[in-house]
């Protein structure tokens, strides 16, 4: 029987909406048995272990994220993937479709997950006890398309059947009308999520940086707010009609918000997702001309980024998805315009979130969690993990205060496309459990 007993650490539930700065929790065989303010009994062989400024929350939930592999094992294997997930505090993790090939049939769907199988025997570097971060649980996005390029609509209803199809998904704007129609009312019976990204690239054309007086200044192609939001109202047309639920994937302007909040107020089965990093930053971040911020969509203008932290705050938007997307150095490490849109991270996202919303006052802990574990559950369809006890242990132990340096070394993710590069962060993710 292997027991602990994490004592005097920082409960935060958002299932049960608690938020206790000091409580005792003991946990056997992966099983929570008692969360007390002062556990006195317990198990003869039980670890201590004092947890003192530590805080312990259910693990995190990653709506939707990148693999390299296969197809590009340069960037990112499903082994440094989920290394990097079980890092970041993430008990599960779902991947996008876009893969080559692409999981858009049976057989891509076999092939992934027997490389996830594989990816079990992961390991973290420079950390020894590979036994404190247990393989995150691996979700697979079905494509929605046929090589998610938008023509013609998988065998949706044989993918949907299918052990590990979290929902259905291509990652990429889906600009045929006529054919989205077709599928949300195919996809109604499934009872699967669907997350669509609204994008329209013709109007998009090269822009590269969110259209305003920012881009002018920078002398970047602006990509402007309405690329979004004309085809968020299409898509929002399209669920009054056909009444299938849907999730609104990166989401990143204000009008947005604004737009899914009206659709609510109608009734509307959404929820909607944007990333971390349009939380944490917005176009003024760009005099850097840094690779790893650019972005799709692209960091929102000062006005976006207010409003989607309020947004998040109020329930407008439901969760926080991470979007790893993993480049290698030599793909990211050209101009600005060049780079191709994306920035790692699984295991950056809870320190820089927590150290610039939480520290700050901008949002509470528990606030925070709840959009990165439980709401992002709810959107997956999952029940999220609580701390209560007979309940199992699906939780993550964070040091907000332990330094570290984001570097090749110390990161394991294989990519290093993300602007914190170089940089010394606090908060680290010290165990999982799963």
């Amino acid at each position: 029987m292997n027991t602990e007993l994490l004592q005097q650490v920082r409960v935060i539930d958002p299932v049960s909406g608690t938020d206790v700065r000091s409580l005792d929790v003991l946990i056997t065989d992966g099983v929570i048995k008692a969360v007390q303010e002062n556990i006195s009994h317990y198990p003869a062989q039980t670890q201590l272990r004092n947890c003192q400024g530590l805080v312990l929350g259910p693990g995190l939930v990653d709506l939707y994220s990148h693999s390299g592999e296969p197809g590009f094992e340069e960037r990112e294997t499903l082994a440094s993937l989920v290394s990097a997930a079980a890092a970041g505090g993430f008990t599960r993790l779902s991947i996008l479709p876009d893969t080559m090939p692409p999981v858009d049939n049976l057989a891509g769907l076999a092939r992934v997950q027997q490389k996830g199988l594989g990816a079990r025997d992961w390991g973290l570097g420079a950390r020894e006890d590979h036994s404190i971060f247990p393989t995150p649980l691996l979700y697979f996005w079905g494509a929605l398309t046929v090589g998610v390029q938008g023509q013609q609509m998988t065998e949706l209803a044989e993918l949907a059947a299918a052990t590990g199809v979290v929902g259905f998904a291509d990652g990429q704007p889906l600009e045929n009308l006529a054919l989205l129609r077709r599928l949300l009312e195919y996809l109604k019976p499934l009872g699967k999520p669907v997350a669509l990204w609204p994008c329209d690239r013709q109007l998009v054309g090269n822009g590269v940086m969110r259209e305003g007086a920012q881009s002018l200044c920078f002398g970047l192609p602006g990509n402007p707010a309405i690329a979004e939001t004309t085809a968020l109202a299409a898509i929002l047309e399209l669920v009054a009609v056909t009444g299938t639920p849907v999730h609104i994937m990166r989401v990143s302007t204000a009008r947005s918000v604004e737009l899914i909040q009206e659709a609510k107020a109608r009734g509307l089965p959404i929820t909607a997702s944007t990333s971390w990093m349009h939380l944490l930053l917005d176009t003024q971040a760009l005099n850097s001309y840094n690779p790893s911020l650019r972005l799709e969509p692209p960091l929102g203008n000062p006005a976006d980024l207010a409003a989607l932290r309020q947004g998040m705050c109020t329930g407008i938007l439901d969760a926080i998805a991470i979007d790893h997307t993993p480049y290698t150095y030599e793909e990211k490490t050209v101009a600005f315009a060049e780079a191709p849109p994306g920035a790692i991270g699984l295991e950056l996202a809870l320190p820089l979130l927590w150290h610039n919303l939480v520290e700050t006052s901008v949002w509470s802990a528990l606030e925070l969690w709840r959009c990165l574990s439980t709401h992002p559950a709810e959107c997956l369809q999952q029940i999220p993990s609580a701390i209560t006890p007979g309940k199992p242990a699906e939780l993550t132990l964070f040091d907000p205060q332990q330094p570290w340096l984001v570097e090749r070394q110390t990161l394991h993710s294989l990519a290093t496309n993300t602007p914190w590069l170089g940089q010394k962060l606090s908060g680290r993710v010290l165990q999982t459990w799963l």
